[in-house]
């Protein structure tokens, strides 16, 4: 915890705070620098998260997930969300619906909240950053 902290020191903020939460060896960061940072904040999930899994691996520990100012969490609510609803849809007209591109964990995150549902299928399709997720009907 102390690497993270010293670690946002040393990017330059000045308030912020950071836990770790138990579950899923989760960072919580919340940095308050004003309206600039929301702008930012993927990047330097990115960024830090990074910084913070070489530090992981050289001191053998876990690998970390990063989150500031619950950025991803709200992000994962918003995309399990537009998957329901594609996967309604999707039923509904009998058509496959596309969903915009995603990373890796974003697509699982649909492909696991789809999983149970006996009236659609998932695929991933595309390659590198421009893969998606496709919602077909059974």
């Amino acid at each position: 915890m102390e690497i993270t902290k010293k670690s946002l020191e040393l990017m330059g903020f000045s308030d912020f705070s950071a836990e770790i939460v138990p579950e899923g060896r989760r960072i919580s960061v919340f940095i308050n620098e004003g309206e600039w940072v929301k702008t930012w904040i993927p990047r330097l999930i990115n960024d830090l998260e990074a910084v913070l899994r070489l530090v992981a691996k050289k001191v053998g520990s876990e690998s970390v997930f990063v989150d500031i100012n619950n950025y991803r969490k709200e992000r994962e609510r918003l995309i399990l969300e537009i998957a329901k609803a594609a996967a309604k849809k999707a039923v509904l007209t009998k058509t496959a619906i596309s969903l915009p591109a995603m990373n890796a964990y974003e697509r699982r995150l649909v492909h696991s909240e789809l999983a149970s549902r006996p009236d659609v299928k998932t695929e991933s399709v595309g390659l590198g950053a421009d893969r998606y997720v496709v919602i077909s009907p059974i």
